[in-house]
Formats: structure tokens, sequence, C-alpha cells
């Protein structure tokens, strides 16, 4: 599985995400009312209150924002495999999107590389390109979609493979990474927590450590799929 693709030309990315605002008291009347009705469904279906409902906005690119983005790539050195990962992150995003733009269109603007996440298609992808386009950032051609053909886009889901063409199936990486033998990467928080660690306690370190732990246990699902052996902690190192 996955043999046609040559994994140094894969990068593995991961992103965390947050509320626009720390609570839905502080947005302006209009996102107020903009919140109201986005999120009606769910609210009435959970039976939640507005407020309560407001800290699940940040897996909405409208009402959301990236706070960090972790991409890692495999490499060969002297003999040996060398997985290399590195981050941005920040209160700013525009700043960070735009050093992850940097990235892709420095070291990633060729048809042969690649994008891969777990559930990557469904939101890292599209959540990133939609908040490069609300903070004005060109998208790098490997976000940019529009008239490609589904076979001409260079991402790679590692939950949309495991669904095996089963649409209604979920897999959680830390499910996938589990059953597979490979180290939890949700030791410390779990993406319900992000924004509490964010607006509450103010700790991007432990948000990027959380993500960047992510984004290797993506390129080791990705490498069990081809039925190699896993990364040894010894092969993994900071960009």
């Amino acid at each position: 599985m996955l043999n046609h693709i040559h994994p140094e030309a894969v990068l593995f990315i991961d992103i965390e995400t947050v509320p626009q605002a720390a609570s839905f008291n502080e947005l302006d009347e209009e996102y107020q009312q903009l919140w109201i009705e986005k999120s009606r469904f769910f609210r009435e279906k959970d039976s939640i209150d507005i407020p309560e409902s407001y800290f699940q906005a940040g897996i909405y690119a409208e009402f959301g924002k990236v706070i960090c983005v972790s991409a890692g790539y495999l490499s060969q050195r002297a003999g040996s495999r060398i997985f290399r990962c590195t981050s941005f992150f920040g209160d700013d995003e525009k700043e960070l999107l735009t050093g992850f733009a940097g990235l892709l269109e420095s070291h990633y603007n060729h048809p042969f590389r690649i994008l891969c996440a777990h559930n990557g298609r469904e939101f890292d992808l599209p959540y990133l390109s939609r908040r490069m386009l609300v903070n004005g950032i060109p998208l790098p051609r490997m976000l940019d979609l529009a008239g490609k053909k589904p076979w001409e886009i260079p991402h790679i889901d590692t939950m949309e493979l495991w669904k095996f063409g089963d649409y209604k199936h979920y897999t959680s990486l830390k499910l996938l990474a589990k059953i597979m033998g490979i180290p939890t990467p949700k030791d410390d928080i779990d993406g319900s927590m992000v924004r509490q660690v964010y607006y509450e306690e103010n700790d991007l370190n432990r948000i990027e450590n959380y993500c960047r732990k992510d984004v290797l246990a993506v390129a080791q699902v990705f490498l069990k799929y081809r039925g190699e052996e896993l990364l040894h902690e010894e092969e993994v190192v900071a960009a």
C-alpha cells in the first residue's frame, strides 16, 4: 500500500485551532448572531446553550483561527532514516500561515510533492486554505485545488485510506495509532483541551508539542501502511 509514493516526497502536517475569541460574550453583535445561526442544528441536537456551544467554534474556519501548524518530512542521512519536524505557531495567525505558505512554495512547489494529514481532506487542508484567504495570503500551489480533478490533488489522508471505501467510518488518529502499536500522540492534552490551554493557561508551547506529536503519529501510520519499520526515537529530530 502506497508503494508508488516516495516517502521523501511527502510533507506530513497537523494543525491546531481555537475560537477567534475566548468566549461568546467577547464577539460583536453581528458575529454573535452569525454564530447563533451557524450552531443552531447541533445546539438543538445536543441541548447545549449558546455560550457553551461557542467553545466548539474553533473547528469552523469562519469562527476559528489557526494557532499552530506542525510539519515533518522523512529524509536519508548517511544511509539512515531521519524524520525532521518544525512548527509555525503563535498568536499572529497571518504571520504563522505566511511562514507555512512560504515553506510550501519554496520546498514543495513541485508536481510530485504530496501533503499528508489525518482527516486532512475534511479538516486540516480546507481549514488552512480558508484561513489563508481570510488573511489575504495567496494559496500555495499545493492548496490551490480550483479546476483540479480528484486524481490531480496532491493530498494523502491517512483516515480516508483506513476507510477502504466505507464513507461512514471514522477512526481517530489516537485509535489508529493504538491498534497499530504506535506510541499514542495524545499523552498530554487532546483536541478538546486546546482552547482551554490557549486562552486560560496561555501555554502555546504545550500546544505546539502536542501538534508535533500528532505529525509524527501521521508519519508512523504512513510507514505502517507501507509495511515499513516504525521510526525510532533517535531518528526523530527538530528541524
